[in-house]
C-alpha cells in the first residue's frame, strides 16, 4: 500500500471570517477518517508528502448590506488583545501582528514532546527558504496553547533552538488574551496536548488566506507561502 499522503490546502478570499477559521477542524477531521472528499483531495493527512490544493474562493459570498464602521472588518474580527513575544515586547494581535502583513500562523507549546518541534522545524525551513524577506515581507507568528508554563524568557531559549530571526515572533501572555486570540484562529484547545499541526497562511492586503498541514514537506509549504505573498489586490 503506498505511504504517500497529501496535504489539504484550504483556500479562501476575505469572506465570514468566524465561519472559515473555525471549519478547519470539520475539515481535517473528515480528512482524518479516510473520507473520499475529491480525486485532488487527500484524505489521512498524517504523514504527508505533497500538497493538493482544494480552492474555496468566497469573493462574493458575503454579500451583507454595507454597514458604517469605525473600524476594518479583520479588526472587528481579530481584535487588539495583547500578546507578549519572546522578547518581552507587547504586541496587538490585528494592529501589530496582522495589519497589512503576509503572515505564517501556528500553534504549539515549547514543552512539547510530540509534533510541535517538527512543526516549528519547518518553519526554519520555511524562514531559511524566504531569507531577508521574513521581517520585510513576511512575519512568522507562533503561539503558545500553554501561556503560563511558556513564559517570554522560555520562549526566547526555544526560539534560539530554531534560529528565530527578527520577524518570527513566539507569543505567550495572560491566558484570557492568548485563549481568544487562539478562538479567533479555531486553534483554542482545552488540553494543550490536543494542539493543531496546521499552518495559517494569510495576506491581510488582498484578504487570500489558506491553510496547510504543519508537517508536508516544507518545499511544499515554501509554495503555499510563495503564492500567498505574491497574491495581488483585486482589479490590480
Amino acid at each position: 500500500m503506498s505511504k504517500m499522503n497529501k496535504t489539504v490546502v484550504i483556500e479562501f478570499r476575505r469572506s465570514v471570517w468566524t465561519k472559515w477559521f473555525t471549519s478547519w477542524a470539520i475539515a481535517t477531521a473528515v480528512a482524518g477518517l479516510g473520507s473520499s472528499l475529491a480525486p485532488a483531495q487527500a484524505t489521512n493527512p498524517a504523514r504527508a508528502n505533497n500538497a493538493a490544493v482544494v480552492k474555496q474562493d468566497s469573493r462574493s459570498a458575503h454579500q451583507e448590506e454595507a454597514k458604517p464602521a469605525t473600524q476594518p472588518p479583520a479588526q472587528t474580527y481579530f481584535t487588539d488583545v495583547v500578546l507578549v513575544n519572546q522578547n518581552g515586547e507587547r504586541m496587538r494581535f490585528y494592529s501589530d501582528l496582522l495589519h497589512d502583513k503576509v503572515v505564517v500562523i501556528n500553534s504549539f507549546f515549547a514543552t512539547c514532546q510530540g509534533s510541535c518541534l517538527p512543526m516549528n522545524r519547518n518553519l526554519e525551513k520555511v524562514q531559511q527558504a524566504l531569507g531577508d524577506r521574513v521581517g520585510k515581507n513576511v512575519h512568522i507568528i507562533s503561539i503558545s496553547v500553554d501561556p503560563t508554563v511558556d513564559t517570554p524568557a522560555n520562549l526566547k531559549e526555544y526560539a534560539k533552538k530554531l534560529h528565530a530571526r527578527p520577524g518570527w515572533y513566539f507569543l505567550t501572555g495572560e491566558k484570557q488574551n492568548v485563549d481568544l486570540a487562539l478562538k479567533k484562529l479555531g486553534h483554542f484547545v482545552t488540553d494543550k496536548q490536543d494542539h493543531l499541526n496546521i499552518f495559517i497562511i494569510g495576506n491581510e492586503r488582498t484578504g487570500l488566506w489558506k491553510k496547510a498541514f504543519g508537517l508536508a514537506q516544507s518545499d511544499e509549504l515554501v509554495k503555499v507561502v510563495e503564492s500567498v505573498l505574491n497574491d495581488k489586490p483585486a482589479g490590480r
